[in-house]
């Protein structure tokens, strides 16, 4: 675990923190920031990239993280931010306004797989940080989890589309949807799929 590293070194403020709904076409990008109280609790020992568990898991664990956190925030960028700005760059400022959101400033942060500058305090990008650091993995749980409440969410004010089933990814049913009822002002319409069907 790369907390342990760093706790040895002196360093026990860490924040990891990762995104959920990237590669989606609809709905926000959602971001989380989480500095574990302990990241070797016994506690957070199922804790693992969101991706590896089941939607069940991860609502537990949800709560579990809240519990064992000394600080999170989450945060969501807009389909039009996302269509203004660009996913990449959208995705760099969302981790930049998660850590800046906490009630405390870390002394590391450890990012998922990018570097991002204007960072708070010095910082680490981790490849596939999801899956080898603990911080990183429980961002990636309350990312993952609040999205997914707030495509069910969606799915009422826009029926028809199957936001609570495929949350906003590009599936058969999402097109179907589409291809029936038009693109919504939760889309992202640079996306080339939606630009596609607007542009039609």
């Amino acid at each position: 675990m790369i907390e342990e590293k760093l706790i040895a070194a002196g360093i026990n403020s860490i924040a990891g923190v990762d995104e959920a709904g990237r590669g989606a076409c609809a709905g926000p990008l959602v971001v989380a920031a989480v500095v574990l109280q302990d990241p070797k609790s016994e506690k957070l020992s199922q804790v693992r990239d969101s991706k590896e568990l089941t939607e069940k898991k991860r609502e537990l664990l949800y709560e579990v993280i809240k519990a064992e956190a000394a600080t999170y925030s989450i945060i969501e960028i807009t389909p039009k931010e996302i269509d203004q700005t660009g996913l990449h760059k959208s995705n760099l400022e969302g981790m930049r306004r998660a850590i800046n959101a906490l009630d405390l400033l870390p002394q590391y942060i450890l990012t998922d797989g990018y570097e991002i500058d204007g960072m708070p305090a010095p910082s680490l990008a981790v490849w596939k940080g999801d899956q080898v650091a603990i911080s990183i993995s429980a961002a990636s749980i309350l990312a993952k989890v609040y999205r997914d409440r707030k495509m069910k969410e969606l799915d009422l004010l826009y029926p028809g589309y199957g936001l609570g089933k495929h949350k906003g990814y590009v599936t058969r049913s999402h097109m179907d949807g589409l291809n029936k009822l038009g693109v919504t002002d939760i889309h992202r319409h640079s996306y080339a799929n939606i630009a596609a069907l607007i542009n039609s």
